[in-house]
C-alpha cells in the first residue's frame, strides 16, 4: 500500500508556489521526498524556496511572468534545469483574481486574468508534454475552482478561466491518457487565502453557513489530493476534477 503513494525522488514543478495553496502543496511534495521547484512572480519565491529547503533536499525558486508566454518558456527551462533536465509532475497553480461588476469589467483586466490563469497553464502543459510523452510517464495537476462549476459574482474572467481549466484538463487527457501521462485537476473550495480578501462580512457569513465542514480550507488540506494525483495510486484517474471543498458542492 505504501508503494502506491510513494513519490520519493519525483521531480516536481509547482507554479504559484510562493504562497497560499501552491506553497502548501510544494511543502507537501518536499516532505514526501520529491525534488521541488517553485515558480512565482517575484523575489519572494526565492525566500519560499529557502524556507522549504532542508539540508538533504534543496527547493529551488524561479521567477516567472505568467502573463508572458516567452518568459514562461524561459522559466520552465530554468526549472527543469534545476531538476536535472527531467520532470515527473507539473502543478499548474499560478492564478490571479480581479473583481468588477460584469457590465464594467475592463477588457485589459479580463485579458490579464485569462493570460495568467488559463494561457499560462496551457503553455506549461505543452512544455511538460514534450518531456513526459517521450518517456511515457508524467502527472499534470491543474488547479480548478468552485467556479469551474458555478459562475460566482463579479468574477467573469476568473470563472471563465477556471471553467476552461476543466475543459483543457479533459482534452489533454483524451490525447495523453493512452501515452502514460495523467492530466487531472483539483478544485479547491473556499480556502483561507488572499483570494477571499475582497469579500465583505455578509458574504463570508453566507459562505460559512453553507459549508458542511464548518471551516475554511487551508493549504495543508490540498496536500493529500496533490500527492494522490502525483502517485501511482491515481494511475487510472484521467481527466478528473477532484473537489477539495469541505462539502460545499454537496450542500
Amino acid at each position: 500500500m505504501n508503494q502506491l503513494f510513494d513519490i520519493t525522488g519525483k521531480k516536481v514543478i509547482v507554479t504559484g508556489g510562493s504562497r497560499g495553496l501552491g506553497r502548501g502543496m510544494a511543502k507537501g511534495f518536499h516532505d514526501a521526498g520529491c525534488q521541488v521547484v517553485v515558480m512565482g512572480t517575484n523575489e519572494k519565491v526565492h525566500k519560499t524556496a529557502e524556507e522549504l529547503s532542508t539540508p538533504d533536499n534543496q527547493v529551488h525558486g524561479v521567477i516567472c511572468d505568467f502573463a508572458n508566454t516567452g518568459d514562461l518558456e524561459r522559466a520552465f527551462n530554468e526549472a527543469v534545469a534545476h531538476l536535472g533536465g527531467d520532470l515527473d509532475v507539473l502543478v499548474n497553480n499560478a492564478g490571479m483574481q480581479i473583481r468588477h461588476p460584469a457590465v464594467e469589467f475592463p477588457l485589459e483586466d479580463w485579458q490579464k486574468v485569462i493570460d495568467v490563469n488559463l494561457t499560462a497553464a496551457f503553455v506549461l502543459m505543452q512544455l511538460a508534454g514534450k518531456i513526459m510523452l517521450p518517456k511515457g510517464y508524467g502527472k499534470i495537476i491543474n488547479t480548478a475552482s468552485l467556479t469551474t462549476f458555478s459562475g460566482g459574482l463579479y468574477i467573469p474572467a476568473y470563472a471563465a478561466s477556471k471553467g476552461a481549466i476543466a475543459q483543457i484538463t479533459k482534452t489533454f487527457c483524451n490525447e495523453w491518457a493512452g501515452k502514460g501521462v495523467n492530466v487531472n485537476a483539483i478544485a479547491p473550495g473556499y480556502m483561507d487565502t488572499d483570494n477571499l480578501k475582497g469579500l465583505d462580512e455578509e458574504r463570508m457569513r453566507t459562505i460559512m453557513d453553507r459549508l458542511p465542514v464548518g471551516r475554511l480550507g487551508t493549504p495543508e488540506d490540498m496536500v493529500g489530493a496533490a500527492i494522490f494525483l502525483a502517485s501511482h495510486a491515481s494511475d487510472y484517474v484521467h481527466g478528473h476534477v477532484l473537489l477539495v471543498d469541505g462539502g460545499w458542492m454537496a450542500r
